[in-house]
This record gives C-alpha cells, sequence and structure tokens, in this order.
C-alpha cells in the first residue's frame, strides 16, 4: 500500500519578504488601516486578502500575490500607512530575502495597459496583475499574479485560454497547472466583454439616490474624534473651495410630464434588472444642456489662470456613505441612453453603499449633480468641486398647486434645482441659460428624443 503525504506548511528554504504598501496615485501619501484579514504566524495563500485600508479617497483591499507565511504586521487597526512602507513581512517559498518589496496590489489599482502572458518580459510579469485581451467589444481584464503568469511564459500557454476558478475570474496556480495536464478544457473565446448587472438599488426618494442613514448615538460626555480619511480630504477640498467667489442661482421645473414618462417605463427597465429612477432623466438632461454650454463643463488649473473645457461629460453624484461624502462619477454620459445611465448609477450606489468605490469611479469627474432631495430638502447652496467650475443640487419632488396657461389651478409635479458656479470664469447669464435649457428637457421630456444621437 502506497501512501502520498502534502505538507501544508512553510517550507524550511523559504525567505522573508517584506510586503510594502503599494503608490494608490493621485498623489495619495497614507491610508488607514481599517481592519486586518490575517494575524502573525497565519499561512495565506494567493489572493488571500491581507488587510482593508481607505486613502482621502476610497477604500481598497490589499491581497496577497504569494502563498507563504505571515510573520509581522506593522500597524494596528486605526493607524496611517504610509505609501512605499512596510505592511507585512511574509516568509516566501523561493523567494530572495529583500527589505523592499514593491509588489503588494490593491484592487484599487490602475490595471497594467497590457500585457500578454507569453511575449511580455519578466519586468512586465512582476509589476501587472491584470492581462487585458482585446475582443471586438472591447478589452476583457484577465486575471493573473505574477507567479501564474511565470508557469504560462514557461509552457507557453495563452492565459486567455485558461478558465479562472479565483475570485472575479483571477486564474489561479492549479487552473494553469490543470489547464497543462489537460484536466480542463479551455474556454471559449468571448464576442463581448461580459457586464454584471447590478441588481437593482432601492429608491430612497423621488430620485433615487441611495443615502447611508446612521444610528442614532446619545453621547453622555466629551470625547476627541480624530478627522481622517474621507472626512480629512473634505477638510482640504472644502477649504480651498470656500476660497472661490461663487455664484449661485435657484429655479424651480415642472415634471409632470417627465413623471408620467418615468411610470410608462419602469416596467421596460425592470425587465433589464435596471432600477429607473428620475436622476438618470436629469443626469442626461444636464448632459444635452452641456453640449450647448460647453464652458460650464470644465476644469481650471491653481491660479485660474487658464481654463481647460472637458470634451467628455463625466458627471458626478454626491453621494452619502458611511464613510462620508463622495462623488463618483458616470464616464461619458453624452454617449449614454438613459437605460444605460441608469444602469451606471445602479452600479455605483451599490459601490458606495459597500464602501468600494475605488479611482476608476472617482476620478475625471467633470459637472457634479447633488441630489438633497433623496433625504428630503428644497434648495440648497451648493459647494463647488474644484477644479470643476459648477455644480447643481437637485431637491425634493413635491405637489404644488401652479396655474396653467388658461389661469386654471392645477395640481403640478415640480423640483427645485439650486446652481453654483465658479464666478471667476461663468457669468450670472450662463448659468441661467444653462439652466433655462436642462428645465426645457425637463418639462418637455419628448424634446431628448430630438437632442439625443
Amino acid at each position: 500500500m502506497q501512501f502520498s503525504f502534502r505538507y501544508f506548511g512553510t517550507p524550511l528554504n523559504a525567505n522573508t519578504i517584506q510586503f510594502n504598501l503599494a503608490d494608490v496615485g493621485e498623489g495619495i501619501a497614507e491610508c488607514e488601516i481599517l481592519k486586518w484579514y490575517v494575524a502573525e504566524g497565519q499561512e495565506i495563500q494567493q489572493f488571500d486578502m491581507i488587510c482593508e485600508v481607505q486613502s482621502d479617497k476610497a477604500t481598497a483591499e490589499i491581497t496577497s500575490p504569494y502563498d507563504g507565511l505571515v510573520t509581522k504586521l506593522y500597524h494596528q487597526v486605526g493607524d496611517m500607512a504610509r505609501v512605499g512602507k512596510p505592511l507585512v513581512d511574509m516568509k516566501v517559498e523561493g523567494a530572495e530575502a529583500t527589505g523592499n518589496s514593491s509588489e503588494t496590489q490593491s484592487q484599487a489599482e490602475t490595471p497594467a495597459d497590457s500585457a500578454d502572458p507569453v511575449n511580455n518580459d519578466d519586468t512586465d510579469h512582476q509589476h501587472s496583475q491584470y492581462q487585458e485581451l482585446q475582443t471586438k467589444g472591447g478589452p476583457v481584464k484577465v486575471l493573473a499574479t505574477p507567479a501564474v503568469r511565470h508557469i504560462a511564459k514557461e509552457h507557453k500557454i495563452d492565459l486567455r485560454q485558461v478558465s479562472g476558478t479565483g475570485k472575479e475570474g483571477r486564474i489561479m496556480k492549479h487552473d494553469v497547472l490543470e489547464f497543462i495536464s489537460g484536466g480542463k478544457k479551455p474556454k471559449a473565446s468571448p464576442s463581448s466583454p461580459p457586464r454584471s448587472e447590478a441588481p437593482p438599488a432601492q429608491e430612497s426618494g423621488p430620485t433615487s439616490q441611495s443615502t447611508y442613514v446612521p444610528k442614532a448615538e446619545y453621547q453622555l460626555e466629551d470625547r476627541e474624534v480624530p478627522v481622517k480619511g474621507i472626512k480629512k480630504v473634505m477638510v482640504k477640498s472644502m477649504t480651498a473651495a470656500c476660497q472661490v467667489p461663487h455664484f449661485g442661482y435657484c429655479d424651480e421645473i415642472v415634471v409632470t410630464e417627465l413623471k408620467a414618462l418615468r411610470e410608462q417605463m419602469k416596467p421596460i427597465a425592470a425587465e433589464m434588472n435596471v432600477k429607473l429612477s428620475f436622476m438618470p432623466f436629469l443626469i442626461k438632461a444636464c448632459s444635452l444642456a452641456l453640449k450647448e454650454y460647453p464652458d460650464l463643463n470644465a476644469h481650471t488649473n491653481s491660479d485660474c489662470s487658464s481654463v481647460t473645457l472637458k470634451g467628455s461629460h463625466n458627471i458626478g453624484i454626491a453621494m452619502d456613505t458611511p464613510s462620508g461624502l463622495i462623488v463618483p462619477n458616470i464616464k461619458n454620459v453624452q454617449d449614454l441612453s438613459i437605460i444605460e445611465i441608469a444602469r451606471e448609477l445602479n452600479h455605483l450606489q451599490q459601490l458606495g453603499s459597500a464602501g468600494k468605490l475605488g479611482k476608476e469611479q472617482l476620478e475625471g469627474g467633470t459637472f457634479t449633480l447633488s441630489n438633497i432631495g433623496a433625504i428630503g430638502g428644497t434648495y440648497a447652496s451648493p459647494v463647488l468641486f474644484l477644479p470643476q467650475v459648477a455644480i447643481g443640487a437637485i431637491g425634493k419632488i413635491q405637489t404644488l398647486p401652479r396655474f396653467d396657461d388658461a389661469g386654471a389651478v392645477h395640481a403640478a409635479s415640480v423640483i427645485t434645482v439650486s446652481w453654483s458656479a465658479d464666478h471667476r470664469v461663468i457669468d450670472g447669464a450662463t448659468m441661467a441659460r444653462f439652466s433655462n435649457s436642462m428645465k426645457t428637457f425637463l418639462e418637455k421630456p419628448n424634446s431628448m428624443l430630438l437632442a439625443m444621437k
């Protein structure tokens, strides 16, 4: 009788690697440790969670690119970890002992532009966790660690043909080994990039912005609370924004026809697994108005000596989340249909509620809308989200008496809008005309069909 043994401990020839916090970009120098998923003396495998961190802009989960043994944690929960400084020490089989490893990868990092598993050199493999597969519908990311890529390169395997069993389709070592041994069939090349449908977001107000409602807490004594994370960046951004002279403009919009149109379209959207609120209509109407007044879709430089008119309408939506106020944005709204905007909004609301918004969702905004109506407000004085030059606040829908053209009183559905603009570069007349244009699209929603390509 033969027995086979498998050793699960750390090999004796393992060396210690210092695992550093990677540069997350945008000038961020430190992150707060929110949670540890490992402890000293614990064995982990590739893609196991090491910790969750929060920068000034977003949270990210740090995963391990190695199989190994955690020998030291450098921080406690709540500590601020510096970029490029060690997070943990690990013993890794066959690795060269080092005190300056910077291969830490997080889900918040930007994927490499391309990474071919067969032709790229070793340096590219060591610094990229992703591979992009070009299809007719666009790029599809193939996730694999440097170690997996190395095995694939040695055996001349195209990772695009390997089915990954790890999280989010990551290709694990055993996937490649089974592929080599013929235990798995190659997967068929996709004809279009897969797109996950976001579950319908709960409607929390007339414009369905997902809102975080904190539990009431009663404080009996004074306590000092440090300002950190997203709230820390709010201190910087709001202090800078309040140095800019703001111009305010308010109006009300009758959305009775829009309300009826939405009721007609809701069942159609539901069949597509999309929650259709009023907000996608507002976002699209805003984009159509920005086409007429591109000066409002712009960024200023630090001393306001120049203005950059942005070609894409990346409209940000202010969201109240457990971590604080954040502003993810929907990219290229000018090219999206209303149902596509609704789907993107559902997805952002899901990520925001889970605290999983990353750099991709938070960067690149060109114009911002804040939906105070989801909480219950009407008018507001929104503060600019620099370097943008304009921002709008949308109030709740109210049923109010109004006069028609014949002078008869009728019930009308009304929302209020409050605009703020950088008065150094935007004059009041431009802001008023922009608001009137958006108002026309919303009061006569069929007119949007004529303006859309």
